[in-house]
């Protein structure tokens, strides 16, 4: 299982990091050893400083496949669900390049449940809570690269195996965790909401 995620994938969350718009998809991994699940608590490095969270709409996929076009995207998904991209922000700058950052022990919390009746003609909604305030509010129509068009794009760089997931970028409204906080991200779509909880230590 491997989780392949996308960067910078909604115009102002791209402004609000001072970060040019892309000209495709920018895509990077992270490692099995980060994914926990609901109830998991995010383990906060002592080494690092800044923790942020970062709310994303992620899609599992149910089918072996390799450079598919946008139109068979949605016979290979099994499901949409919800994911934290936990990110090292002080780190991410020092490196220039996102790996060490997004890749520390528990830093990739995934829900349990799937949306498996989706449409992706239709809009998926994702919302990320810090204490239960309302942090991220955001919609898939407002991505810069659609899910079809990023996961027929990845499968074209690599071979995307049954439980592969893939995140789509997470909307502005960024910010910090701390010890002790509670972090929820949601996907709502058609009337269902599938969400990952998480204390952060």
């Amino acid at each position: 299982m491997k989780v392949v995620l996308t960067g910078l994938n909604y115009i102002n969350h791209a402004r609000e990091l001072g970060m040019d718009l892309p000209e495709y998809p920018i895509i990077f991994l992270k490692p099995s050893t980060a994914v926990i699940g609901p109830g998991d608590p995010i383990v906060l490095p002592e080494e690092v400083g800044r923790v942020d969270y970062e709310g994303e709409i992620a899609v599992v996929i149910g089918k072996r496949c390799k450079a598919i076009s946008e139109e068979e995207v949605p016979k290979v998904i099994r499901g949409i669900t919800a994911l934290n991209d936990v990110t090292a922000r002080d780190v991410q700058r020092r490196d220039g390049q996102w790996t060490r950052a997004k890749s520390y022990d528990t830093f990739c919390p995934i829900s349990d449940e799937l949306i498996e009746d989706f449409d992706l003609s239709q809009p998926i909604e994702v919302e990320t809570r810090v204490n239960g305030r309302l942090r991220q509010r955001d919609s898939s129509a407002n991505m810069i690269f659609s899910i079809p068009y990023l996961v027929s794009f990845i499968s074209r760089v690599m071979t995307l195996e049954e439980g592969d997931v893939i995140a789509t970028g997470t909307p502005p409204g960024i910010g910090p965790l701390n010890s002790g906080d509670e972090v929820e991200v949601s996907v709502i779509h058609k009337g269902r909401r599938v969400e990952v909880v998480n204390p952060v230590v």
